[in-house]
């Protein structure tokens, strides 16, 4: 069984050359930086075979990592590209997005109330008519409580991908606490354009592995969206278990999960999903 990771983080240093955005260092996970040699570094020890950078929003709205990574590692990395929904010439950039190496599609991080703002105000609204008609792939960071707006989009935009990261939980929130708007992310398994990454669970959790209590969530999500919609992945620079560890928080402990549902799930799924091609 292939083992697809539906995200990793790479970051430089904030230099003066290439600085993060004013509030970053608020947001970053560790204080030094996360090369893509290193991540290679945990996926051969875990067994990972492919992984999908996204880049971190301290960084700001750029992709140069990512794609300096996907041109090193051909095969084992691809990209979901951050965007600036006001950058000047975005719309004449899109129709070509996925041309970029190991470019899939787009990461919206809406996570903070800074991040939000924009798509709050509406600055987002132009874009979900050029990512449809051009059939890129969106991912999206942003707390459960909003889910009501992801829903009025996909319905929008029926041919349009979108995937809600981190199954819409809260940084520093954890276990009943984090999944307490689980509903609102559940009412989106009616549509189709859908899917969710089950990524970074264990920052969710306060018990100790195998994190027995997070099983009901999980049950729930997969009977709302099913093995094809769900997404394995793992955050891994900020993870508190090793890559051997989250594989088997999926495939030796969560036991209402059978083997067919496990291919689509750690890897076939996402692969299909942003038609990435072996």
């Amino acid at each position: 069984m292939e083992i697809v990771d539906s995200q990793v983080h790479i970051w430089g240093p904030d230099t003066p050359e290439r600085p993060w955005r004013a509030s970053g260092h608020a947001h970053v996970q560790r204080a030094t930086p996360v090369t893509a040699e290193e991540v290679v570094g945990w996926m051969d020890e875990g067994g990972i075979d492919a992984a999908i950078i996204v880049p971190p929003s301290w960084e700001g709205d750029r992709n140069d990592l990512a794609i300096a990574a996907a041109r090193r590692y051909p095969g084992r990395f691809a990209v979901m590209g951050r965007v600036n929904p006001d950058a000047p010439g975005l719309r004449d950039e899109l129709p070509a997005w996925r041309e970029q190496p190991g470019m899939l599609g787009v990461r919206l991080a809406l996570h903070t109330a800074e991040l939000r703002q924009p798509f709050i105000e509406g600055r987002y609204d132009w874009m979900w008519d050029e990512l449809e008609r051009h059939a890129i792939p969106v991912m999206v960071l942003i707390p459960q409580r909003f889910m009501p707006m992801i829903d009025a989009i996909a319905a929008k935009h029926p041919r349009l991908k979108l995937v809600i990261d981190h199954l819409g939980l809260v940084n520093g929130e954890k276990d009943d606490v984090a999944f307490r708007g689980l509903d609102q992310l559940l009412a989106l398994g009616k549509r189709p354009n859908v899917a969710v990454k089950s990524s970074a669970l264990p920052c969710y959790t306060a018990e100790p592995y195998p994190y027995p209590g997070l099983q009901k969530h999980l049950k729930r999500i997969h009977d709302a969206f099913g093995s094809r919609r769900v997404f394995w992945g793992t955050d891994q620079s900020r993870s508190p278990i090793p890559y051997r560890q989250g594989v088997e928080l999926f495939t030796k402990y969560t036991p209402f999960l059978m083997e067919g549902d496990l291919e689509w799930i750690m890897g076939k799924g996402v692969r299909t999903w942003l038609d990435w091609r072996q």
